[in-house]
């Protein structure tokens, strides 16, 4: 059924759920997984006035977004090898979340996307946006989208 199984992760509950659903889809289907942890870059401030933080600081906190979301996947790679799955950890530093899992997808060769959505609706979901929605609408793949 699926070869390659590409399951976004950011460490939340919700996506936790995710993560249990397509572990045991890799293993119902004899799949490799690859876990995902998108990894933002630092904001940075080019206007007159803004507080800016020195370049050190702001590698040492990129770095510790870095550590904290390697250790997220590497735990979904403990759990599914814990069950018989076969399971990569990768971490992808990009402030295009959705475009970063797509393309992660693409680069893994895999044939299905797992993620969660909070299924924000009306004005929440124009205010805060959608990450699920964007990989849905644009990803040449299939994606599997859990609540």
């Amino acid at each position: 059924m699926y070869k390659r199984i590409l399951v976004a992760t950011d460490g939340t509950s919700l996506s936790k759920k995710a993560v249990k659903s397509a572990i045991g889809l890799a293993g119902l289907s004899g799949a490799e997984l690859v876990a995902v942890k998108i990894v933002p870059r630092y904001p940075q401030a080019y206007f007159e006035g803004a507080v800016t933080m020195s370049t050190d600081d702001v590698g040492r906190i990129e770095k510790q977004w870095s550590d904290e979301a390697q250790a997220v996947v590497d735990a979904v790679k403990a759990t599914a090898a814990a069950q018989g799955v076969t399971a990569r950890a990768v971490t992808v530093k990009s402030d295009l979340v959705a475009d970063a899992v797509i393309a992660t997808a693409k680069k893994y060769k895999c044939d299905l996307i797992v993620m969660a959505s909070h299924g924000r609706r009306g004005i929440k979901r124009l205010l805060l946006g959608s990450e699920t929605q964007h990989v849905l609408t644009h990803s040449p793949l299939p994606v599997l989208v859990l609540r």
